[in-house]
């Protein structure tokens, strides 16, 4: 397109007299100064903007490519991530969120809670939050009646839930569900457990029984969310199945890791041995 716009600019050149060469490139290179030039230059713009696109989708993932190039290890190997904000991040047995990290912008999402009280738990990123508020409305609108159970927990309350598991089960069946203090994406504040009155609002496998577990694996992509930990990925994942963990990613990555029928560790390319 360059080298068309060059060839109008010497047609222009020999036809109006007492125009120089250098007056003609430069009307050529303005994309507003007339409404011929613009006609001239919009299929050019219109690929650009097509490549722009391109590009966006396949960069859509790289907050968390990008950091893993740099991404220190701490004293027990665990890798350190750099971008603990971005919603894309990825938290792991393998993968620790910086120490004393705690999200800037945690708000209680307008959603049932199993108690009434304030608690630290019933709290999520905003963006998150919100994308909850969506998805218990259009749940509400299709007869499923979901209920929050848990949300973000700090280092401190991480650590005591796990020495707590490890006390009563031991620490290697403690590790297959519980996860250790700055490992859990519950710290990151993107992350909430759900469930209903069909089990008694507690977190079992047999929540993707009930209704509401059916339509949470079916539609919680629509919203931005996917069901972390999915049954047969405990190799990959380092944890047993939870149909009732939510984690928020946003939309087009949450439609995608859905259809594909993977972790957030195989989309990334953040698997345990890599």
């Amino acid at each position: 397109m360059k080298w068309k716009s060059i060839i109008i600019g010497m047609g222009l050149s020999l036809i109006l007299t007492g125009c120089s060469w250098g007056q003609s490139s430069n009307s050529s290179s303005q994309e507003t100064e007339t409404p011929d030039v613009e006609q001239e230059q919009s299929g050019e713009q219109k690929e650009k903007t097509e490549n722009s696109e391109q590009q966006n989708e396949q960069e859509e993932n790289l907050p968390a490519a990008q950091e893993k190039e740099s991404e220190k290890k701490d004293s027990d190997g665990l890798t350190i991530v750099n971008e603990p904000k971005s919603i894309q991040v990825v938290v792991n047995k393998q993968r620790k969120l910086p120490e004393g990290y705690k999200p800037p912008d945690l708000v209680v999402p307008d959603v049932p809670f199993y108690f009434n009280e304030f608690h630290p738990k019933k709290q999520m990123r905003e963006e998150a939050a919100h994308a909850l508020e969506a998805l218990f409305a259009g749940a509400k609108k299709n007869g499923i009646d979901l209920v929050a159970a848990s949300g973000y927990r700090s280092y401190e309350r991480q650590k005591s839930i796990y020495e707590q598991n490890v006390a009563e089960r031991g620490e290697e069946e403690a590790n297959q569900f519980s996860a250790k203090p700055g490992t859990s994406e519950h710290q990151t504040g993107l992350a909430m457990d759900v469930t209903s009155a069909q089990v008694a609002f507690k977190l079992k496998q047999s929540f993707r029984q009930t209704n509401e577990g059916e339509w949470l694996a079916n539609h919680a992509h629509e919203y931005g969310f996917v069901i972390r930990y999915l049954e047969g990925k405990s190799d990959i994942t380092g944890y047993s199945y939870e149909p009732w963990h939510l984690r928020y990613v946003g939309k087009d990555i949450s439609t995608n890791i859905h259809n594909q029928g993977e972790t957030l560790e195989e989309f990334f390319g953040l698997h345990p041995s890599s």
